[in-house]
């Protein structure tokens, strides 16, 4: 089961990465732009793919063995990205269907 840790921490560094980037998009101060951009791409792009695939593995594991071997802070702490990133998504199409 190390690939589950494996992958709750890289979902993990994707959440982060997302608010970083969510907060380069609000205060709009980047420095470096080639670290700005790999932030962006992987807290936005990756962080979409490999979030709700680790919450999925979470569920799979839970019908199988009923308890999953990643400590309890990561599990709550991917649960929490996942709803920022799914409140985000729905900023996002919300803002561009009606547009001021």
């Amino acid at each position: 089961m190390k690939w589950l840790l494996f992958l709750s921490r890289l979902s993990f560094i994707c959440g982060c990465c997302f608010l970083i980037a969510f907060s380069f998009q609000v205060f709009n101060k980047t420095n470096n732009d080639a670290v700005s951009s790999t932030i962006i791409i992987i807290g936005f792009v990756i962080g979409l793919i490999v979030v709700p695939a680790t919450l999925i593995s979470y569920l799979g594991v839970l019908m199988v063995r009923k308890k999953i071997p990643v400590p309890a802070w990561l599990v709550i702490s991917n649960i929490i990205f996942l709803f920022v990133l799914m409140l985000y998504l729905i900023f996002i199409n919300v803002e561009s269907n009606h547009p001021s």
